[in-house]
């Protein structure tokens, strides 16, 4: 009787029958519209390698958006129309007919 071990030889290059998640953090960034793209790469955890990308340029498009709306200016909010504190017709009288 041999009790013959097998020799330990480098880990088996099998892959994994599902996608598992990376456990990468996300740290909230108070903004809600970011904080929800953000939240979306964890779809990717439950993907192949090959479907990631879709998420991530989705991801990147709208961080882009988002960091372009920055830049906009915001729009004038509905409101009364100022009046002028000075009008030059107020300081003296035309009484041409």
């Amino acid at each position: 009787m041999s009790d013959v071990m097998p020799e330990a030889g480098p880990p088996s290059m099998s892959t994994p029958e599902e996608p598992a998640p990376l456990g990468v953090g996300r740290t909230p960034t108070g903004r809600a519209d970011v904080d929800a793209l953000l939240g979306r790469l964890a779809d990717a955890d439950h993907l192949p390698a090959d479907g990631h990308i879709e998420v991530y340029e989705d991801v990147h498009r709208g961080l882009r958006s988002e960091l372009t709306s920055l830049d906009a200016r915001p729009a004038a909010e509905p409101g009364p129309v100022p009046t002028p504190s000075y009008r030059p017709h107020d300081t003296h009288h035309d009484n041409r007919s």
